[in-house]
C-alpha cells in the first residue's frame, strides 16, 4: 500500500492536519518523508492515530500516550497503567451519578424552596468543601479552585 499523504490521512482520522503535525512535533507518528510540501506517512499510521484517539478519549494525556509505544513503534501499553485509569473512571462515574441523583432529587424536592432541602442542602454542603468538583475534560478532574487573594 502506498503513503498517504497528510491530507489524506487528516479525513481518514477526522482530525486536522495541524493536529497530525503537533502529534509529529510530539513523537507520537513520523512521517516518511514528503510529496511536494506535503507530508506523507505509512498507511499504519491510521491504527497509531486510532490508538492515541481511544488513549485521548479515556483521559490520557499525550505524554502518556507517547509512553504506550516501544521505540520502535509497535503498542506496549502498560495494563497497570490502565487498571489505574480504569479506577479513576469508576470514581469519577460515582461521583458523577452521586451529582445526577441530587440533582434529579431537588428537581423534584416537595421542600417550598431548594434551601429548604435537607438533601439539597447536603449537596451544597459537599460542593463548598470540595467533595463535588466541576468537570473539566475527559476526566472530569474538576475546575482549578480559585485563588485567595
Amino acid at each position: 500500500m502506498k503513503d498517504l499523504d497528510i491530507a489524506e490521512v487528516a479525513q481518514r482520522v477526522g482530525v486536522p492536519a495541524s493536529t497530525l503535525r503537533y502529534y509529529e512535533e510530539k513523537g507520537l507518528i513520523a512521517s516518511t518523508g514528503r510529496r511536494g510540501l506535503r507530508r506523507l506517512f505509512d498507511p499504519g499510521v491510521i491504527d497509531r492515530l486510532a490508538l492515541i484517539a481511544l488513549g485521548r478519549a479515556a483521559g490520557f494525556s499525550l505524554d502518556e500516550i507517547a509512553q504506550m509505544f516501544a521505540p520502535d513503534g509497535r503498542a506496549q501499553i502498560d495494563r497497570q497503567m490502565l487498571t489505574s485509569r480504569a479506577d479513576a473512571l469508576d470514581q469519577t462515574i460515582r461521583r458523577l451519578e452521586a451529582m445526577r441523583d441530587g440533582l434529579r432529587h431537588a428537581a423534584a424536592c416537595p421542600a417550598p424552596s431548594h434551601m429548604e432541602c435537607p438533601s439539597f442542602r447536603r449537596i451544597m454542603a459537599a460542593a463548598a468543601s470540595g467533595a463535588i468538583r466541576a468537570p473539566d475534560g475527559p476526566m472530569g478532574q474538576g475546575a482549578a479552585r480559585p485563588r485567595r487573594r
